[in-house]
């Protein structure tokens, strides 16, 4: 089996431990990964503001790089459903040969490599938001839930509204700042009333936002990608 990283850009540029996260689990699983260094950006940020003739280059451009691999593995909802949903619709063509390769982190392990239980050990009590991709586009289920709850030590809490947007939504963000904050804020808000250290999601653009509102407010809840979490363990603790 030969599996690949797709990194995506904001874990790139703003959370590369995200992927070393990502690394670190599958080889303990014993998945030998891959990274090609000429990967790109999916074109998602260009596709959902209309600019789809910019996006075409970048979803050729994922094609060509992954070509060669059985599967792909993102830590990123979002992406992975750009790259599922809407490569085959700018290339057909060429999205054929990598889009249904294509899978969220929890995808893979779940469904790819069929476990729930990772060997992870992280003693803390954690809340977990569903992100609006992974909940809606990708229908990522409760994979996520089950891999946490098989986490020892984890204490998993509900949130409040969990299934509610909060309000980062890509560009939404910059051109809708008021109507995000606000939900962002009701977000956050709900987070804290879980008494959770840590808030969990599959993508760290949801967490950044979640992450900087619950800052601004002074709570204690701290943002963590569930590939952070999954990937720790009682030797090398998060």
């Amino acid at each position: 089996m030969r599996v690949a990283l797709f990194i995506t850009c904001i874990n790139d540029a703003l959370y590369p431990g995200t992927g070393q996260a990502v690394v670190t689990l599958l080889e303990r699983l014993g998945v030998e990964v891959g990274f090609p260094e000429e990967q790109s950006c999916c074109g998602q940020p260009q596709f959902n503001t209309g600019y789809r003739s910019e996006a075409a280059p970048l979803a050729r451009r994922y094609a060509d790089v992954f070509r060669d691999y059985d599967h792909i593995v993102v830590p990123s909802g979002s992406c992975a459903a750009m790259v599922r949903d809407n490569h085959p619709r700018i290339d057909a063509e060429a999205a054929a040969g990598t889009a249904a390769r294509t899978y969220e982190l929890t995808e893979f392990l779940v469904d790819v490599l069929g476990v729930t239980d990772v060997g992870a050990y992280y003693p803390h009590t954690v809340t977990y938001h569903p992100t609006c991709h992974g909940l809606r586009m990708l229908g990522l289920g409760d994979r996520p839930r089950r891999l946490l709850e098989a986490v020892k030590g984890l204490r998993l809490v509900e949130l409040e509204g969990a299934e509610e947007c909060c309000g980062f939504g890509g560009t939404f963000a910059v051109k809708n700042a008021d109507v995000s904050a606000a939900m962002g804020a009701d977000k956050a808000r709900h987070i804290e009333e879980t008494d959770a250290e840590a808030v969990c999601t599959v993508d760290n653009s949801c967490l950044m936002h979640i992450g900087g509102t619950l800052a601004r407010r002074g709570a204690a809840a701290r943002p963590v990608h569930i590939a952070e979490i999954l990937a720790a363990t009682e030797e090398a603790p998060s």
